[in-house]
């Protein structure tokens, strides 16, 4: 049997910076005594660390060809920086035009519709001489979940035969597929979405695929990223990378969706390399869409210490990657100028490894790449067609600059806003500062930058005569003012001094930003004065806006690769609005101006009329958490976005929210408090009917707990007996119908209960209904003693009164 020593399985170069990581933060505890503090006070010179020279973040070229991605490595993410680039599957697949046709191998064979095994080996040997590593994305937990086919290469194959690579006792064949992610042996021995589950325990298996590893090593590739490893068992995962030889050297991230409740977790994997750590995603994708920046430093910042996240170096992080961007799960590059913003903080935060994913336009889940009239994926153009080139935009190469100078360098000098704003340094070597705000922030803010002229490398870099976008002087005692536009980024480090750069030139990886501002039409001919980036402002008054409709003018800007609007309006003569002679700053997409306010949006759009009718639905919910939320889909229809819909209260410790079910007879649902803490019924979610419900303790009864509290009035809140204490139920005609039964008897009787107690509960409903009448009657002989007239309204007052 083959075998690797997998304590030895890292480069010397890994091996150092987990060395020092752990080293830093042993030195730290010791100096403070035994606890980890992130200060906002000037750092100690001992907790500067020096920067390390090589980076860790990876260029994820979701479906690009081979030789594309050769092309890439030498122009691109070479001189950028980037450590690793990650491909998508290599091996022969099925045939079919959708992304997820690499998820379903026919055979290891290296050719695909992505390139042949010749131009694969080309593009790791110009990759490696470009000092990027290569990271094959390999399929090992499963085959296909086709009955039968033919592969891109020509294999022929069933369910569970592929010649030459597996026959039927190499799966686990027990004819389930995955639906309770809570059994662990579900998860790990069925098939997943209908794919053939191999016997990964079987040593036969282990030794096919260690082959297959070993065959991407001898090419030079020097990581993999292991596909769909929850599924398999950490020790079958472990005895195939004892089989394989030549792994000491190789980098390996593993994906492993933290389900929350779920039994298999990512720590179980982190002894055979990093794992992706989802939780970091879309944690992000609730803080940026929210605005809620200053959350991402709360205690010592979003990362091991919080809690299901997994420990920093073992962390491989992301703000999206081909699945999340399609699910929803996490931010994608639909949502702008934040998800840059995100990928800045990813960069920036010494958490993990980061990813950045870089592949096409989509509209539906299974949207193809753009396509050759052969099948084969045709060559990406960044700045034209579908593919979003994310990894070449000027903000994110700037930022892995960014991360490659500042190393392992503490954070110090945290600032907030309280809200949408927040500012950090690495030690003496960087500083960001991220603005998620619809206006502009302006700050002095302290450093431990040393003195000089700094580029803000997030807009673009040095130049050889200064700084392609702005400068930045920062003082003798590391302080620096400076403005951030809306949804943008100040990003300083000691590698990118201003004049210190190449001839600068266009980026075509940058995207082309448009504008459209609306301010009220309180002016007959409102006009719009207005700078784009640091461009020539209008002539004086400037362009006149046009109608968009009732009360409000707009006006729509390109803005090329500028990311702000600076501009003043008047009434096209002497009256001016000018935000108090600040001028106001607007960034790309639609804002309005309301009261002196910056909003994201368009005033013009109609609000989505509420449902008619009332909800099938109501849920009441008991928790301690101050704004609870729930996530839920309605029958087989799209999920919320998370973290969810508000819930509001209700009553002291309930919240509730009302759902409509649009024909649907459930939702499936998953409780939060906004953040990080959820409630899914220990993995499973709850599924909930229509009707009123209340959920308590994880457990689903019916009713309303609020009608309770108000059922019975306190002493002080006594009804006046000369008036009705409810309003007559029945209408006009005086029909009440059937006496209501009270709150406390409503409910399900115990199932443990002989009957007795409900026997009980019926008497003194039938006692109570006696005295109710005889009390009446009383009234009724005194009343006519005194007028007629009176006894029939006091004698409808009793009525509309009775319980």
């Amino acid at each position: 049997m083959r075998g690797v020593n997998l304590n030895s399985r890292w480069s010397s170069q890994e091996k150092w910076k987990r060395f020092r990581t752990v080293f830093a933060t042993a030195a730290a505890s010791c100096l403070i005594g035994g606890s980890f503090v992130v200060s906002s006070d000037a750092p100690a010179e001992a907790d500067i660390v020096p920067a390390q020279t090589e980076g860790d973040t990876t260029a994820v070229l979701f479906q690009w060809p081979w030789d594309a991605i050769a092309e890439e490595c030498v122009h691109t993410l070479g001189p950028a920086g980037y450590r690793y680039v990650q491909t998508s599957p290599v091996q022969e697949h099925i045939m079919g035009d959708e992304w997820w046709v690499h998820y379903q191998p026919v055979s290891y064979q290296l050719e695909s519709r992505l390139g042949s095994r010749e131009e694969f080996e080309t593009m790791v040997q110009t990759c490696n001489e470009a000092g990027v590593e290569v990271i094959a994305d390999v399929v090992i937990n499963h085959m296909t979940g086709q009955q039968e086919g033919t592969g891109w290469a020509g294999t022929e194959f069933t369910h569970t035969d592929y010649p030459g690579t597996y026959g039927p006792e190499d799966f686990h064949n027990h004819g389930c597929e995955i639906q309770d992610y809570s059994n662990r042996w579900e998860v790990q021995e069925c098939d997943l979405l209908g794919l053939a589950d191999l016997y990964t325990s079987s040593e036969a298996v282990q030794e096919t695929i260690a082959a297959h590893l070993e065959d991407f090593i001898s090419i030079g590739v020097t990581g993999f990223r292991v596909d769909a490893v929850k599924h398999i068992a950490s020790e079958d995962l472990e005895g195939i990378f004892s089989r394989t030889q030549g792994l000491d050297d190789v980098y390996i991230v593993q994906e492993v969706i933290r389900g929350y409740g779920e039994p298999i977790e990512p720590e179980e994997y982190q002894h055979l390399g990093d794992v992706h750590e989802f939780t970091y995603g879309r944690t992000l994708r609730q803080a940026f869409q929210a605005g809620d920046l200053a959350w991402l430093l709360e205690g010592q910042g979003i990362g091991e210490t919080w809690d299901g996240f997994i420990a920093s170096d073992s962390a491989g992080t992301f703000v999206d990657n081909h699945d999340t961007e399609r699910n929803g799960e996490t931010l994608s590059y639909k949502d702008g100028e934040i998800y840059e913003l995100a990928q800045a903080f990813t960069l920036a935060w010494p958490y993990g490894s980061p990813a950045v994913h870089s592949g096409y336009q989509f509209e539906g889940f299974d949207d193809a790449p753009p396509l050759n009239s052969d099948g084969t994926v045709a060559d990406p153009s960044c700045g034209e067609g579908t593919w979003t080139c994310m990894h070449a935009r000027t903000s994110i190469t700037g930022m892995v600059d960014f991360r490659n100078a500042v190393g392992d360098a503490g954070v110090t000098n945290q600032w907030t806003n309280d809200s949408d704003a927040i500012g950090f340094s690495r030690g003496d070597s960087g500083h960001l500062v991220l603005n998620r705000g619809t206006s502009s922030v302006e700050e002095t803010w302290q450093s431990d930058l040393p003195a000089g002229e700094y580029c803000n490398v997030y807009l673009g870099p040095p130049t050889d005569t200064g700084c392609a976008a702005e400068t930045i002087t920062v003082a003798e005692d590391g302080t620096f003012n400076a403005t951030v536009g809306p949804d943008s980024a100040v990003a300083l480090h000691v590698g990118a001094m201003a004049g210190t750069g190449e001839e600068p030139t266009v980026n075509p990886a940058d995207p082309h930003r448009r504008a459209s501002i609306y301010y009220p039409a309180e002016w007959e001919n409102p006009h719009i004065h207005y700078q784009i980036g640091s461009a020539e402002w209008t002539e004086v008054p400037g362009i006149p806006m046009e109608d968009a409709c009732e009360g409000w003018a707009v006006i729509n800007l390109d803005l090329g690769t500028e990311r702000t609007v600076t501009a003043a309006f008047n009434d096209g003569s002497d009256s001016w609005d000018n935000n108090n002679d600040s001028n106001y700053v607007f960034g790309p997409g639609e804002t309005y101006l309301a009261d002196g306010e910056l909003h994201r949006g368009n005033p013009c759009e109609e609000e989505t009329p509420e449902p008619e009718g009332d909800a099938d639905l109501v849920l009441f919910y008991a928790t301690e958490w101050e704004s609870p939320n729930i996530h839920f889909q309605v029958g087989d229809g799209e999920w919320t976005d998370v973290p969810g819909v508000p819930m509001a209260e209700a009553c002291e410790g309930w919240f509730v929210t009302e759902i409509h079910l649009d024909g649907a007879e459930s939702i499936t649902a998953a409780l939060n408090d906004g953040r990080e803490d959820w409630d899914n019924n220990e993995g499973q979610d709850y599924t909930i009917p229509a009707g009123v419900h209340q959920l308590s303790g994880g457990e689903l009864t019916a009713g309303d707990p609020c009608e309770e509290e108000s059922a019975s009035p306190s002493p002080d809140e006594t009804p006046d007996p000369t008036e009705p204490s409810i309003e007559d139920p029945a209408g006009d005609d005086g029909d009440l119908g059937e006496t209501p039964v009270p709150t406390e008897h409503a409910g399900t009787p115990d199932p443990t209960s002989d009957g007795s107690d409900q026997a009980t509960a019926d008497g003194e409903e039938r006692d109570l209904a006696a005295t109710g009448f005889r009390g009446t009657a009383v009234v009724i002989i005194a009343v006519l003693l005194i007028a007629a007239g009176a006894v029939a309204l006091l004698y409808r007052k009793g009525r509309a009164g009775r319980p």
